[in-house]
């Protein structure tokens, strides 16, 4: 049996929240994927040359959610090893917390067949993979006061 080849992969994203009726929520989206049906994941996406992390959540966030938005805060990176094209790919994602400062949901790329707002614990029901449970329980432990944000974007 053929050993595989392995690299190392690195993404940036963001958890973007705003609060309806003192109720804090995050944006989520939903890909159609061949092997496992549907997922619901975090915006992410891989730098471009010469883009740093924030630049590259900054830029994927707005293309995968349709809005702008600002960072408020590092908040984690998560690990993880797939399989793909004969390759394992030892991946970090970096995230931020964020707000939303323009846009609407409508605008979001293909990446995503759907995009919405849920609530912290729609979002640990929702997404498919447990690094991004885990990371979206951190984040609501370090939720910013309401008041803190700029305003909500629907």
């Amino acid at each position: 049996m053929a050993r595989l080849s392995s690299a190392t992969a690195t993404s940036a994203g963001g958890i973007v929240i705003r609060y309806v009726d003192s109720i804090p929520q995050l944006v989520l989206g939903r890909r159609k994927r061949e092997r496992d049906g549907q997922t619901w994941t975090l915006p992410k996406g891989t730098p471009e040359d010469g883009e740093t992390l924030e630049e590259t959540a900054l830029r994927e966030v707005c293309e995968e959610t349709g809005l702008t938005v600002r960072i408020l805060s590092p908040l984690d990176a998560i690990r993880y090893t797939f399989i793909q094209h004969g390759t394992r790919i030892h991946k970090t994602v970096h995230y931020f917390m964020m707000e939303p400062t323009g846009g609407v949901l409508e605008r979001h790329d293909h990446e995503f067949e759907e995009v919405r707002w849920v609530s912290f614990g729609d979002a640990a029901a929702m997404l498919t993979f447990e690094t991004e449970r885990s990371l979206v329980g951190l984040a609501a432990g370090r939720l910013p006061a309401e008041s803190g944000l700029s305003g909500a974007t629907h």
